[in-house]
């Protein structure tokens, strides 16, 4: 009796193991969509995680892509830059490149050989291989962004998630391409026509473009908003060639959602004397030293604060305040995303426009505004 209690056990035990730390399956599909339910921030549960003191904290990057897009993954990077300035943490970053297929083995890799107490990893095609790895490696903390994993699976305990809410900044870039297709300014036509091009249909960006569709016609009823998607990340040619296909079609303003495959979306904007929306990063800003006409064409953008989400992170996890475990959703209220207002939105946009944009802003924040999302 007591050996087949102990077989039963065995048993049991493995079953558990196998359920919560099974090893990824090369070539297994990344996630369909990212969490299909953006919760409230949470309030941040008392933890032990702070490093032992004089060693700093260890951080791995890692990038399923390249970094140069002047935007998405720039934007981690200039978090994990801003961590080890002010936070005294060392971190390295691995760029997994363009090919989709590189980017499990390279993950398991980085988690298996890599010394690191904290690995930060982005996207929604992530999200399943991160599930996999984490389980493997419970002593280490992992942090995903712009996604979330399966908490119910009971076995991402070590996992923090970040979400965005990009539908409520989008909203913003709404009203504003909305009220500035009327503007009597060069550049905007007659025709209240704007533009979306969007990486690929999928959820998140699908997100983005309901919050610019709404914001713009809670603006202005009548104004025709042109959506379509590149099918792409990487694809400059492509953003290029759809801008161009709706500026002939009317539109004065093109928001472009597309990480690279966006810097096609500025030169059509450029060569057609037409304007767009950046996203992710203060666009303008960082193209201006390059190529001053182009970010003098890029009127706004619709900034998701990656960086300033992971130096938070990074930060809750010294003070051992990181709610591991948990997924929370960063809106306007948050910081989380916001509408950029630098000197080429103080050059081109009227006083008129300024204000209806801060009244969206604060309406938002106060509840009177419910953005519409993608995710239901």
């Amino acid at each position: 009796m007591k050996t087949y209690l102990v077989l039963l056990l065995t048993g049991v035990l493995t079953a558990f193991l196998v359920a919560c730390g099974a090893a990824p399956t090369p070539g297994g599909g990344a996630a369909d969509q990212p969490a299909t339910e953006q919760q409230p921030a949470a309030e941040p549960p008392a933890a032990d995680q702070a490093e032992p003191s004089g060693e700093p904290l260890q951080v791995i990057l890692f990038v399923n892509g390249v970094l140069g897009d002047k935007s998405f993954f720039d934007s981690s990077q200039r978090g994990v830059d801003q961590a080890k300035a002010e936070l005294g943490i060392e971190a390295k970053t691995i760029e997994a490149g363009i090919d989709e297929t590189q980017w499990e083995p390279a993950l398991i890799d980085a988690a298996a050989n890599e010394d690191y107490d904290v690995f930060i990893v982005g996207t929604f095609q992530m999200a399943t291989y991160l599930e996999q790895v984490a389980a493997q490696y419970p002593d280490k903390k992992f942090i995903i962004y712009d996604s979330g994993v399966n908490y119910e699976s009971g076995c991402c305990d070590n996992v923090y998630s970040i979400l965005y809410k990009q539908n409520e900044g989008s909203y913003l870039a709404g009203v504003y391409a909305g009220a500035m297709t009327t503007q009597a300014i060069d550049g905007m036509n007659p025709e209240t026509v704007i533009g979306s091009v969007g990486g690929q249909e999928i959820p998140v960006i699908v997100d983005f473009m309901v919050g610019y569709e709404q914001g713009a016609r809670d603006t202005n009823p009548d104004v025709q908003v042109i959506r379509q998607f590149a099918g792409g990340w990487f694809d400059p040619a492509k953003g290029k060639e759809l801008a161009k296909a709706q500026y002939s079609q009317g539109a004065d303003i093109v928001f472009q959602i597309a990480g690279g495959t966006g810097q096609g979306v500025f030169e059509a904007a450029t060569e057609d004397g037409r304007y767009a929306i950046g996203v992710d990063s203060d666009q303008a800003l960082i193209i201006e030293e390059s190529d001053p006409d182009q970010a003098a064409r890029i009127l706004t953008s619709m900034m998701k604060n990656v960086d300033t989400s992971l130096f938070r992170a990074l930060d809750l996890h010294l003070k051992g305040e990181l709610p591991y475990g948990q997924v929370e959703s960063l809106g306007i209220a948050e910081g989380g995303v916001g509408l950029a207002r630098n000197k080429f939105y103080d050059q081109n946009t009227p006083d008129e426009v300024k204000a209806l944009v801060d009244a969206a802003e604060q309406k938002i924040v106060n509840g009177e505004i419910t953005v519409e999302t993608a995710f239901q």
